[in-house]
C-alpha cells in the first residue's frame, strides 16, 4: 500500500465511478454546444488580484479560502477558486469582444480550489462546468442560461431540484438599498468581523449561514423593494421568458450568492436531498466585472454547475445513468501464434470504432474468461490452435452464452454489424 494519500478535502476519480462524472459533464455541456457556446480552457492559477478585484475583497473566498502563493520570481498567484473571472480575463486578453459578434458565448469545464472545511458536498478541490455570455445586456440571455441548465439537469433524470431567482439591482438602485441595509445591520448584535463585513459589503451579511445571524435578519429591508423601474422591468422580462419556456422557479428575495460581481439577475439551483450543501449550481449577471478587472464595459451573464454535487443529487434521487460499456469485445488468445493474430484483430476492431480489449499477461482460459466477464464486454473472441489452423475464431455472446465459429477474415465485419 502507498504511503501517500490524496490531500485532505480532495478525492480521486477512479473507474467505474469516474464514468458517471464524465457523463454528467457531457450532459451539462451538450445543450451549451447546441446553443452557440464555444469551449474555453484557462490556467489553473491566475494573478491574485484578478480574484481580489473580481470576486471581491470582502468575500470568504478571497479572505479565507483562496490558495495564494508567491512564485520564485516574486509573482503573487492563486489557484482559481471560480471560473468567471478567469474566462472573462482570457476573453479580454484575446480581444474576443472585438470580433464583432456579441455576445461572446463560452463554456468551460475544470477543477477549482478553495480551502474550506471538508464535508460531503464541499471539497477543497472540486469540478464545475460553466457558461458565460459576454458583451450583451438582454433578459433573453439570462433566461437562456437558466433554461439550458434546467435542460441539462432534466436530461440526466433529475427532478427534485429547485431554481431560486432574485434581482440584485444595478449601480442606480443598489446604493440606496445598501445604505438602508447598513442602517438596519448597525442596530443588530453582531460580532466585529460581521460588522466590518456590513460596512464593506452589507449584502454579504444576508448570505451568512449562522443561525444566530439569520434570526436577527428577520425584518431586514429587501432589495426588491428598492429596485429602480429599469431593473424591475428587466427582472420581470426574465421571469416571463423562463415561465413561457415551462421552467418552474421560486422568487427568493434574500438570494445573494457568494460573489461581489453580481448585478440584476441572480439564481441558484438547489437540491433538498443534499443536506446543508444544497446548492448544486448557480450564477447571474455581472455587468460591471469587465471594468473591475481593467476591461471595457461588457455586460455579461453566466453560471457554474457543480459536477460533484450533481452526482450526489443523482444518488439522492436514486437515478442510475445509462452508461455505455467501456468494452464491447474482449479477446482471449490461447498460445503465442493466436496471441499475435488476435491482437491484430483487436487493433482492426478499434480502428472501425468497436471498443475492444485483450487478455494480457498470458492468462489461461479460465482466468481470461473471468477477465472478459469483469470487462462487461458483450462478446468474447476465443482463439486456440485448432481454430487458428482452420482459419476460424469462436465468438461467444456473453449474455446468452451462445458460441459460434466465424472466419478470421470476416470476424471484424461480423462484430461491427452485430454491435
Amino acid at each position: 500500500m502507498s504511503t501517500f494519500k490524496a490531500p485532505k478535502g480532495t478525492y480521486d476519480l477512479i473507474p467505474p465511478q469516474s464514468a458517471q462524472y464524465l457523463a454528467v459533464r457531457e450532459a451539462i455541456a451538450a445543450p451549451l454546444r447546441n446553443s452557440g457556446y464555444g469551449y474555453i480552457e484557462t490556467p489553473g492559477f491566475e494573478n491574485v488580484e484578478l480574484f481580489a478585484r473580481g470576486v471581491g475583497e470582502s468575500t470568504d473566498i478571497v479572505t479565507k479560502e483562496m490558495y495564494a502563493f508567491e512564485t520564485k520570481g516574486g509573482d503573487r498567484l492563486a489557484l482559481r477558486p471560480e471560473g468567471t473571472a478567469s474566462v472573462l480575463r482570457a476573453a479580454l486578453e484575446a480581444n474576443l469582444h472585438k470580433a464583432g459578434n456579441l455576445p461572446v458565448k463560452l463554456w468551460y469545464s475544470g477543477s477549482y480550489y478553495r480551502y474550506e472545511r471538508p464535508q460531503k458536498g464541499r471539497y477543497r478541490h472540486f469540478s464545475q462546468v460553466g457558461a458565460e455570455a459576454i458583451g450583451a445586456e438582454d433578459p433573453a440571455l439570462d433566461a437562456e442560461l437558466i433554461i439550458l441548465a434546467d435542460q441539462a439537469y432534466r436530461s440526466l433524470g433529475l427532478r427534485e431540484f429547485r431554481i431560486l431567482l432574485n434581482s440584485l439591482g444595478d449601480a442606480e438602485c443598489r446604493p440606496v438599498y445598501r445604505a438602508a441595509l447598513q442602517d438596519f445591520l448597525r442596530g443588530l448584535d453582531l460580532d466585529e468581523d460581521t460588522l466590518r463585513r456590513a460596512e464593506i459589503n452589507p449584502l454579504r451579511v444576508l448570505d451568512d449561514k449562522r443561525e444566530s445571524v439569520q434570526k436577527q435578519l428577520t425584518g431586514a429591508p429587501l432589495l426588491r423593494d428598492y429596485l429602480c423601474d429599469a431593473c424591475k422591468a428587466y427582472h420581470e422580462e426574465v421571469r416571463e421568458l423562463i415561465t413561457a419556456a415551462g421552467v418552474a422557479f421560486e422568487d427568493d428575495p434574500k438570494l445573494v450568492r457568494g460573489l461581489d460581481y453580481y448585478t440584476r439577475t441572480t439564481f441558484e439551483f438547489v437540491h433538498d436531498g443534499l443536506g446543508s450543501q444544497s446548492a448544486v449550481g448557480g450564477g447571474g449577471r455581472y455587468d460591471g466585472l469587465s471594468e473591475m478587472i481593467g476591461g471595457p464595459a461588457l455586460p455579461s451573464v453566466g453560471w457554474a454547475l457543480g459536477v460533484d454535487r450533481t452526482v450526489l443529487a443523482l444518488e439522492a434521487e436514486g437515478v442510475e445513468l445509462d452508461l455505455p460499456s467501456t468494452t464491447s469485445v474482449f479477446a482471449v488468445p490461447l498460445g503465442d501464434e493466436a496471441r499475435r493474430v488476435l491482437f491484430a484483430k483487436v487493433t482492426e476492431l478499434r480502428k472501425v470504432g468497436v471498443a475492444a480489449d485483450f487478455s494480457y499477461g498470458g492468462k489461461g482460459l479460465k482466468a481470461a474468461m473471468k477477465a472478459a466477464n469483469r470487462s462487461g464486454a458483450r462478446y468474447a473472441l476465443v482463439l486456440g490452435e485448432r481454430d487458428l489452423a482452420e482459419g476460424l475464431v469462436q465468438v461467444k455472446d456473453m449474455e446468452s452464452g451462445e458460441q459460434t465459429a466465424v472466419g478470421l477474415n470476416e470476424v471484424v465485419a461480423e462484430l461491427e454489424s452485430r454491435l
